[in-house]
């Protein structure tokens, strides 16, 4: 199984390196910011790294909403990430599944994902897998419950879309950790990839505060049982830099295989 953290995106080769890890996840840009990312100049070395390479998208996209000046944007900005993932040679690119304005139909919010999708699939896809992430909070989400995670789905499905699974996305948005792997399995048919996280605050609380496996609110069997079953690649997106993410790395290394 290849276990791996997100890392600041300066060098991750040595940020791997010195967490042991086996993959990486980092961003191409600000995360808050509508930039879109520069060339690297390591894009070879990381393609021909045995380390596996996930990038993150912004924050700030959304193609969910219904507010023009923040969701065409969003599409440009989701695809120039993931050309610049592709030149990384990044396994996937991960983004959230976004949530529409108070008052809004939802329904608009899927339908929007939908044409996302349909008008790249159009003009030859993304050139790299990308991986809708379940989110914590906002009650007009389109991946926080997974009634709604199934609506986006119908929506999105055809199109080769990967889904990611955050743990403490999952705990803090009220979705049972128990038998979630099934759960998200009956409705996406896929998992490909972890974010093995604790979290520092309750159950349903709708508040995203990563902490490290062996503290806070989530009993740590449960994330070590998610990644078990799920059997996908897993990123720790934990608190701690380098001491604590090793930990976390070392921490399911050592149980998951029992």
């Amino acid at each position: 199984m290849r276990i791996g953290a997100h890392v600041d995106a300066t060098d991750p080769l040595d940020e791997a390196a010195l967490r042991k890890a086996d993959a990486v996840q980092f961003f191409l840009a600000d995360p808050q910011g509508w930039k879109a990312p520069q060339p690297r100049a390591d894009a070879a070395q990381l393609r021909g790294s045995e380390v596996d390479v996930y990038i993150h998208a912004p924050y700030v996209i959304n193609l969910a909403t219904t507010n023009n000046r923040i969701r065409i944007p969003s599409r440009k900005l989701l695809l120039s990430h993931a050309g610049a993932a592709a030149e990384v040679g990044a396994k996937g690119l991960i983004v959230h599944g976004g949530h529409v304005n108070a008052g809004d139909d939802i329904a608009t919010g899927f339908d929007n994902w939908r044409k996302a999708f349909a008008q790249v699939a159009a003009s030859g896809g993304h050139g790299v897998p990308v991986f809708v992430e379940n989110t914590a909070g906002g009650d007009n989400a389109c991946a926080r419950r997974f009634d709604n995670l199934a609506r986006l789905w119908d929506a999105v499905g055809e199109y080769g879309v990967g889904f990611c699974l955050d743990t403490c996305h999952a705990h803090a948005g009220g979705e049972d950790l128990l038998d979630i792997v099934d759960r998200v399995r009956a409705i996406t048919g896929r998992i490909d990839l972890i974010h093995a996280n604790g979290s520092k605050d309750a159950f349903d609380s709708g508040r995203d505060r990563h902490d490290n496996l062996a503290n806070g609110m989530i009993d740590p069997d449960l994330v070590v049982e998610v990644v078990r079953t799920a059997g996908a690649p897993v990123i720790v997106e934990t608190p701690g830099g380098v001491d604590g993410q090793a930990t976390d790395i070392a921490y399911l290394r050592d149980r998951v295989g029992r």
